[in-house]
């Protein structure tokens, strides 16, 4: 039935009905986008069938910007499809004790390939935030044995879905093949040959307007704001992720919510709520017009600048420079009888440097700092520091004057990449040695 659904959903895109294509997939009153809801479908099932001579890529990566709603998406996709999902978070993959997270990777899958066999139903291994768990980001990351193992254990797995053991113990006998679903912001922080083709398909979620319509309608359906309300709301907020409607909706609540504490005063409000006989309290349904929306969303904009303009941890960091205390110190400034070291003053940027950091990111680029010494310097031999792919002004400028103190008597050059081509647009050199 499910690969039926599958190749009907298929046919209709093969025959054109482009009419179609943005058709409302309402589940629980939220909308799946058909795009997601095919590559998903098409992904699954190809791992469940018999294709003589075909490799098929055993992970599925789905990325993106953060609050676009990839994990729901799938939520919803496996509420559709009758699939259920074993769940591993990023946040599982580190431990204490090495070895641990690469175990709960290999028991989580053998546990889901014994679901399929005993319920006779399609089940999926779904990895949350891969990225943050497994991912490196800069050379401040620690890169981990677990990390390590992580990503060698996913490779293994990938290339041999049928022959997953544990460790201390070898069953000879196959298991079925569970098809994995992984999520992430920036995928390439992980091992390359993790992402490589053949052992994960990449799938890049970016929501259009049409997805973004029904998403944003699914949200506010119980609120019965017309089609039209909500295409202008989206467009008023065209910049915005998902996350910032639903968090938008949740904020219309707060007027009545805090009437409902003044009413019950603040010293009894958490007897009131958390351990009372009368039963939740109701509230009435507050005003979800178009222009109170606007005007609410309007202030979340606000504050999403004022955080961006604030640069509090600058200014800190500007009136500590030279004094570090015991507790925040870190450890490489620690001699070995515990006594901290002074910390060398930082350099200021030049205004002319500042105003190139900002005139790259102001296009939409990002940023990479590399050094390199006057030897290597005439074979082109560049090295990162400070972190790639920076996309913050701050960051950037934190970046670049720790650099320029590490690699006082190198060359340092400032390099704008683009994320989307994936190319360098921008090389600039702003230190020379002696100089």
């Amino acid at each position: 039935m499910l690969a039926r659904d599958m190749i009907q959903v298929l046919t209709a895109r093969q025959k054109g009905l482009n009419s179609q294509k943005h058709q409302l997939f309402i589940n629980m009153g939220y909308y799946i986008a058909p795009h997601f809801l095919d590559k998903l479908a098409v992904h699954i099932t190809k791992n469940f069938l018999n294709l003589p001579g075909v490799r098929v890529p055993l992970i599925l990566g789905i990325h993106g910007r953060k609050g676009e709603g990839k994990s729901f998406q799938c939520e919803l996709v496996f509420e559709k499809m009758g699939i259920e999902a074993t769940l591993i978070s990023g946040g599982e993959l580190e431990s204490p004790d090495a070895g641990d997270p690469a175990r709960l990777i290999r028991l989580r899958y053998r546990e889901t390939a014994e679901l399929i066999k005993v319920r006779g139903k399609m089940c999926v291994l779904m990895i949350n935030d891969l990225d943050a768990g497994a991912g490196r980001f800069d050379e401040g990351t620690q890169y981990t044995v677990n990390t390590q193992l992580v990503n060698a254990t996913l490779m293994n797995i990938a290339d041999n879905p049928t022959d997953v053991q544990l460790p201390g113990s070898y069953d000879a006998t196959p298991i079925r093949r569970v098809p994995i679903i992984v999520t992430g912001n920036d995928f390439s922080t992980l091992y390359a040959p993790l992402i490589r083709d053949g052992r994960m398909e990449k799938f890049y979620w970016e929501p259009n307007r049409d997805d973004k319509v029904g998403i944003v309608g699914g949200i506010f359906a119980p609120d019965r704001l017309s089609q039209r309300e909500v295409e202008q709301l989206v467009d008023n907020f065209a910049n915005q992720s998902i996350d910032f409607f639903s968090a938008l909706r949740s904020r219309i609540y707060d007027e009545q919510i805090r009437n409902f504490i003044h009413q019950i005063g603040f010293e009894h409000i958490s007897l009131r709520v958390a351990n009372s006989s009368e039963g939740p309290p109701e509230f009435k349904k507050p005003d979800f017009s178009l222009s109170y929306l606007i005007e609410s969303g309007n202030l979340m904009v606000a504050e999403q600048q004022r955080v961006e303009r604030s640069h509090l941890v600058d200014e800190y960091n500007r009136l500590n420079r030279g004094r570090i205390f015991p507790a925040t110190a870190p450890i490489s400034q620690l001699s070995t009888n515990g006594v901290v070291k002074e910390e060398a003053p930082r350099t200021h940027l030049s205004l002319e440097t500042q105003e190139q950091v900002r005139q790259i990111l102001s296009q939409g680029y990002k940023i990479a700092i590399e050094h390199v010494d006057e030897r290597r310097f005439r074979t082109g031999s560049w090295q990162s520091c400070g972190g790639t792919h920076i996309d913050a002004e701050s960051d950037a400028i934190s970046a670049l004057e720790s650099c320029l103190v590490e690699y006082s008597g190198e060359y340092l050059r400032l390099v704008g990449i683009d994320p989307k081509a994936k190319r360098r647009v921008v090389e600039t050199i702003i230190q020379r040695p002696n100089n």
